[in-house]
């Protein structure tokens, strides 16, 4: 039994033609990826723009970052033809951990292959060129999808035109690999668990909540939890912020799979853009097309002092600190002023490219 969960019906899913080579060296397929799409193919296909989500996202932009899309605003479908797919590993329409193998009714499970943020990007490639897109305008992420964002300006500079970077980092630090440990093995702690196999009515509900909310209080920032919970108590006499983290964490239950939070925070533990390429400093160095690097001031999980150094080292970038007290999710939060950041941004950069734009965001 498949445990994939639903996708959002305008869902659309394509088979690659062929297998992939991952970075461990293992070919794996078939590989299926679910995406979505908003805009127009231009006739010499170079409009695009791709989104890439964060850890727990889909290819719902729609759902998760609807002040950025629309007439006028960052993402524009009049102007763009703005795609969006699920990520290699995850569970929301792309090959996963609970995809089924093929010739089986069982699900990979925790035999999904290890896979980096690299296999992400050479599977959103190879899916693009069956889309037919000839070049990116913009490659736009925050977390794990500013991870892939950095990858598809080194693994593919010649197709790509401009980067978006929020709040992430150029290789995963001990920190963030620590709290990702922690979370997997709540996970692993959990009675149903039984060495990844489990069925969608016995989930490893428990572990895979405090997975998650071990990830929220990473998420926002000490001043965020006191501002909105203080140490308010409720009627039954436990505290609001407890409440809160109850919830996020039964959320994800509801949504998520286990072995694709296993499968992708490993993913991200493994980052590293120097790797194979002489180090940071070398690999970006290299990035030869103009960036925008977005640091939260608040956020305790990717802290701005890692966007300064991304900054530092890209030869044609822009870089500015958002000033939220929501922490590293601020990047979803802030939508108004993420969407202006990058409105300048791509503004700026087709004044010096010297393409004329009649869209009210350039």
């Amino acid at each position: 039994m498949s445990t994939n969960f639903p996708t959002s019906p305008e869902t659309s899913f394509q088979k690659l033609p062929a297998p992939v080579r991952l970075d461990s060296g293992r070919v794996f397929g078939p590989v299926t990826v679910g995406y979505r799409t908003w805009g127009t193919l231009s006739e010499r296909r170079d409009n695009a723009v791709l989104v890439c989500h964060a850890l727990t996202g889909s290819a719902d932009v729609d759902r998760w970052w609807g002040g950025l899309l629309g007439k006028g605003r960052a993402l524009d479908p009049s102007r763009d033809f703005i795609i969006c797919t699920n990520v290699l590993g995850g569970c929301y329409g792309t090959s996963g951990p609970a995809s089924l193998r093929p010739g089986s009714r069982t699900p990979y499970g925790p035999g999904f292959p290890e896979i980096t943020i690299r296999d992400m990007v050479r599977v959103q490639a190879a899916f693009l060129a069956e889309l037919g897109v000839k070049r990116l305008r913009l490659v736009i992420g925050g977390s794990m999808g500013g991870m892939q964002a950095l990858e598809w300006g080194l693994t593919f500079p010649g197709k790509v035109d401009s980067l978006a970077v929020l709040a992430t980092s150029a290789r995963h630090s001990a920190w963030c690999i620590a709290l990702s440990e922690a979370q997997r093995q709540a996970i692993y702690a959990d009675p149903n668990w039984k060495g990844g196999y489990y069925t969608p009515e016995r989930p490893p509900s428990a572990g895979l909540s405090a997975a998650r909310m071990m990830a929220m209080c990473a998420y926002r920032s000490r001043s965020s939890f006191e501002e909105r919970f203080s140490r308010r108590t409720e009627a039954s006499g436990g505290f609001e912020v407890e409440s809160w983290l109850g919830h996020h964490g039964q959320e994800l239950v509801r949504r998520f799979d286990a072995n694709t939070y296993i499968t992708l925070t490993r993913a991200m533990d493994t980052h590293d853009v120097g790797r194979e390429r002489g180090g940071v400093a070398a690999a970006l160095g290299s990035l030869d097309v103009p960036a925008l690097i977005v640091a939260i001031d608040s956020d305790v999980l990717y802290p701005p002092v890692e966007q300064r150094e991304i900054a530092s080292l890209i030869p044609d970038c822009e870089f500015t600190s958002l000033s939220s007290p929501h922490g590293h999710d601020a990047f979803l939060i802030e939508e108004s002023e993420v969407n202006d950041l990058v409105c300048r941004f791509r503004r700026q950069s087709a004044n010096r490219a010297g393409i004329f734009q009649e869209a009210a965001c350039f």
